[in-house]
């Protein structure tokens, strides 16, 4: 399929990563019915968090930008272990949380890392409803993380 997500995430110049083991008691993703709901996925790479702090504190909105892209594929991996991208029919809820110091109101942009990512990928399928929120931590101290609702075939 040359014009797959796999396909298109190879023309972006990435590839899915190996599915983030949990931190606590929960699993990556789960299906209900035709609905694949993504558990919150953080910035990993390799095993590593990419980054720690807030963002407008040590973390810049533009390097938050790019981890959240780094969620969104995090979160497509869980996808694609559970039922595989080309399943994927829509794209129905992006959820971003932003660790922000005080002051910081750019949510919006930092997690349109993610949904740019999942607009490149799945083109019109990939619009989708989302919010931005921010708040003062999040797990192991990163900076962003996403979950998401997606429909499947």
């Amino acid at each position: 399929m040359s014009n797959g997500p796999h396909a298109k995430l190879a023309e972006l110049g990435l590839a899915l990563p190996e599915v983030v083991p949990p931190v606590a008691s929960y699993v990556p993703a789960v299906q209900s019915g035709q609905h694949v709901y993504v558990s919150g996925q953080l910035p990993v790479a390799e095993g590593k968090l990419l980054a720690t702090g807030q963002v407008g504190a040590g973390v810049s909105p533009e390097q938050a930008k790019d981890l959240a892209e780094r969620c969104a594929l995090n979160a497509l991996a869980a996808v694609d272990s559970l039922v595989g991208l080309e399943n994927i029919v829509k794209i129905v809820k992006l959820t971003g949380f932003v660790a922000s110091a005080p002051g910081f109101h750019g949510q919006p942009t930092v997690i349109n890392g993610a949904s740019d990512l999942l607009g490149a990928v799945f083109g019109e399928a990939g619009r989708h409803a989302r919010s931005a929120v921010g708040v003062a931590e999040l797990p192991l101290d990163a900076p962003v993380e996403i979950e998401l609702i997606v429909e499947v075939a």
